[in-house]
């Protein structure tokens, strides 16, 4: 899942290592001692006791000492009197996991019976188990998260060991009887002997210090050295080794994966007492060998935007055939029998995707196409096509085998009824919808300018549908938010699927309320939500998201843009992809609504302009600060939304700002405002699910803005009644205010930290309110919003007027004249 950011190799790799390490580990552990016989041995050396209080004159380090040393003899007298067998016994009769291979059998039954029982998991309920010198929890917080809690300080049992009966050791009935009346001993680690605990490193190249230096150093914090890169955990190397070309080991551990690290990450370690992540002292991550490429998230998020930019989407939709199959030249199309489509694309966080399809060709050939790999790392993925001929039967069972194996679910369940029960570690479905992502069926760059030539609307109608029905501004926001995989159509998604996100963001809002901000049970919620957010929504950076504010920008607001997102791919459909003489026309009418330029010489032009420039503060985006102005002003009316002569009978009328992304607005002249999908205490959707406007153009802006390199913008401006009562909110709601908000429909002003000069304010026509004053203080100086904004529960009563085009433009741009 997010939390575990080791390398595929390396987990490969350390997986067959495992009981090697355990081994050498327990060798470690119990200096070097031989393993327990699988026959009892009937030597009976006296039972070592257990010492409490410290002699006089010993000091506290003496204690330590003569307690490791106790504990030393002891497990080597156990293992010479008792077998696996009889320590698996043991470990059940007193409620601890006795499942496992003799190398984990052991340490946990010594442990247990000298430092007393372990207590179950205090996180998830999950059995504990003695890893070296921590404590593991082996359990699941839930079928999307594996338990994370581990301690050196376990809670245990203070019950007395019990033995089966049938296990008649006189060694072990004495050692017994003089612990009566005895507490257990705390066991003492020194965590700095472990920081590189079960981790095999190499060194490479020549560094700052000798190899024999970071060796020792290596060594004595509880790692292995190993001359060879085959295996190892990482390898060690200092940047300019790298600046050389790199020694042959560099060059080895490059071809196989393995992470390459600075020396640092070795100094860090010991200073902060715990390895450090890997992947932050990465050296190589722009180094690869020829042909194999760099996974999406190891790359630079600019260069990772440039290639994702531009990449072809692979699979478009329910009954798209994948690009990589190369079928879809050969003219095949996805497989359908009994209304069933064999198609499917399933995830799980960033462990991988797997796309599995059965392509039918003219001929009547029947392929199976499988794609299984890391997200966002094509060159690793696993890739085949297999020709069933007119094997029918077989294809579908193979097809059929594959899904359960990857999922752990039968495949017609799920397909017919949506039945699917998540299993650990296993992969999730992605429903798609039948149509096409709107990055394959929009407009691409270079068919823009033939659709504007054959358009028959008014040239400034078809500029706006150039955006809004282009590939362009929905490509760059699912890039912004890292969810543009090339072989994931997360623009063509089935309600079903939507719905399901809705359901589990609403689940863990009702979660994170009740569990505490810190400590282990609240680690375990947050990497659940992570995970399961991230296999629903698949990244190509996945990360563990903490508070609400994460929650907010990027769970419930990216939510409502692929929710918006795939309103305009089932539009758009692929009308750019067929014969039509004007595509553009045509997606204009299924839009549903009339849209009209507002010539720049009207008093509603010029009433515009003067409210964006009264209410509008410049955006900062890092040292450059970005004004706006003007670009051109659109009319807007729908039956998606109540007109303008329903909505001039209602009381308390304000005209107001609502900002929105471009990859949104399709959807909004489509099917009108919907409310926030959630409440959550920030300011966004502090007040639920309500429309939010604001009467200041700086609010919106925010929403509007894209990018540097893309300056253009929408803002929308909507009239919204506040109906017979108006609550004004100054600090933040709770959530059974907000519930009895949504149940009253009452409107709502939030006072900001800066409100509008009402000596200004202006009345349009019908009574419709204006408030074009300039930014003033408000008041509320604690207040959570910066700016007014106003909440309506009921969509009804608000209805969308113009959409105003905007640029932001560099306020202050030098210009350095030419030499």
């Amino acid at each position: 899942m997010v939390h575990e950011t080791r390398s595929r190799t390396h987990a490969a790799e350390e997986g067959k290592d495992a009981p090697k390490r355990q081994k050498e580990e327990h060798k470690e552990q119990e200096g070097g001692k031989e393993r327990p016989s699988k026959n009892k041995k009937p030597a009976e050396p006296e039972a070592p006791t257990k010492t409490k209080k410290l002699k006089g004159g010993e000091s506290e380090l003496d204690g330590k000492e003569n307690s490791t040393k106790e504990y030393t003899d002891f497990c080597k007298a156990i293992r010479e009197h008792l077998s696996v067998e009889d320590m698996r016994k043991i470990l059940e009769a007193n409620g601890q996991d006795a499942s496992g291979s003799e190398d984990a059998v052991v340490p946990s039954c010594e442990d247990m019976m000298f430092y007393g029982p372990l207590e179950k998991c205090p996180t998830c309920g999950g059995q504990l188990e003695c890893k070296g010198w921590k404590y593991k929890c082996t359990g699941k917080y839930s079928e999307w998260a594996s338990c994370i809690f581990s301690s050196s300080n376990p809670p245990r049992k203070s019950d007395p060991i019990k033995v089966p009966e049938e296990i008649n050791n006189d060694y072990v009935n004495k050692w017994l009887k003089q612990q009566e009346g005895k507490g257990y001993p705390k066991r003492d680690v020194d965590e700095e002997a472990h920081i590189f605990s079960g981790m095999m490193i190499a060194l490479s190249g020549r560094m700052s210090r000798s190899h024999a230096y970071f060796k020792e150093q290596i060594l004595n914090h509880g790692g292995q050295v190993n001359n060879s890169v085959l295996g190892v955990t990482c390898v060690v190397a200092s940047p300019a080794e790298r600046d050389k070309g790199g020694s042959g080991g560099f060059a080895e551990a490059l071809e196989r994966g393995t992470p390459v690290v600075s020396e640092n990450w070795i100094v860090d370690s010991i200073q902060k007492k715990e390895a450090q992540p890997l992947a932050a002292y990465d050296i190589v991550s722009d180094v690869v060998p020829e042909g194999r490429g760099l996974p999406l998230d190891k790359l630079d998020p600019s260069e990772e935007a440039i290639e994702t930019l531009a990449a072809e989407l692979k699979l478009a939709g329910k009954r798209s055939v994948h690009k990589d199959s190369k079928l879809d030249k050969d003219g095949g199309h996805i497989f359908e029998k009994d209304g069933i489509i064999y198609n499917c694309a399933c995830s799980v966080c960033d462990l991988g995707f797997c796309i599995m399809q059965l392509i039918m060709l003219p001929e009547k050939h029947l392929h199976l196409f499988y794609k299984k790999g890391p997200i966002g790392h094509d060159q690793m993925a696993e890739e085949r096509v297999e020709d069933f001929g007119n094997r029918v039967n077989d294809a579908i069972k193979e097809f059929a085998r594959l899904f359960e194996e990857v999922t752990g679910n039968e495949f017609e369940p799920w397909e017919r009824e949506k039945k699917f029960e998540k299993k650990s570690m296993k992969m999730y479905p992605l429903d798609m919808d039948v149509g096409f992502d709107v990055r394959h069926g929009g407009a691409a760059l270079r068919q823009l300018g033939a659709a504007a030539a054959h358009c028959k609307l008014d040239p400034a109608i078809s500029f706006l549908l150039k955006q809004l029905c282009g590939q362009e501004i929905y490509r760059y926001a699912l890039t912004e938010m890292a969810q543009d995989l090339p072989d994931l159509p997360v623009g063509m998604l089935t309600d079903l699927h939507l719905k399901r996100g809705e359901e589990v963001l609403l689940e863990w809002i009702r979660d994170a309320e009740a569990v505490p901000e810190s400590g282990p049970a609240a680690d375990a919620l947050w990497i659940e939500i992570s995970n399961k957010w991230f296999t629903l929504f698949p990244t190509t950076r996945p990360y563990i998201m903490r508070g609400f504010e994460q929650i907010a920008d990027n769970v419930a607001s990216g939510f409502e843009t692929i929710r918006d997102i795939n309103v305009a791919s089932h539009l758009i459909g692929d009308v750019f992809g067929s014969t039509l003489d004007d595509p553009l026309s045509e997606c204009y009418k299924k839009l549903g609504c009339s849209i009209n330029s507002v010539p720049e010489d009207s008093d509603d032009y010029k009433m515009i302009v003067k409210y964006l420039e009264k209410t509008y503060e410049p955006v900062k985006v890092d040292d450059v600060v970005y004004g706006v102005s003007v670009d051109r002003i659109y009319a807007v009316e729908s039956s998606a939304f109540p007109s303008y002569e329903e909505i001039k009978k209602l009381p308390n009328k304000v005209l107001l700002w609502c900002g929105t992304r471009s990859s949104n607005l399709l959807r909004h002249l489509h099917k009108g405002f919907m409310p926030a999908v959630c409440h959550l205490p920030v300011p966004g959707y502090m007040f639920g699910r309500a429309i939010v406007c604001s009467d200041a153009a700086a609010e919106a802006a925010r929403y509007g803005y894209t990018a540097v390199d893309r300056p253009e913008g929408y803002l929308v401006l909507a009239v919204a009644s506040l109906g017979e009562e108006i609550k004004e909110i100054t600090g933040t709601p709770g959530a059974e205010d907000v519930k009895s908000l949504e149940e009253k429909k009452l409107g709502v002003k939030g006072v900001g930290r800066k409100t509008t000069d009402e000596s200004e304010h202006l009345t349009w026509r019908d009574d419709v309110k204006v408030p074009c004053g300039k930014l003033v203080p408000s008041g509320n100086e604690d207040g959570p919003l910066e700016y007014n904004e106003f909440a309506v529960y009921d969509p009804k009563q608000v209805s969308i007027q113009f959409l105003v085009g905007v640029r932001y433009e560099e306020q202050n741009m030098e210009v350095v004249p030419d030499e």
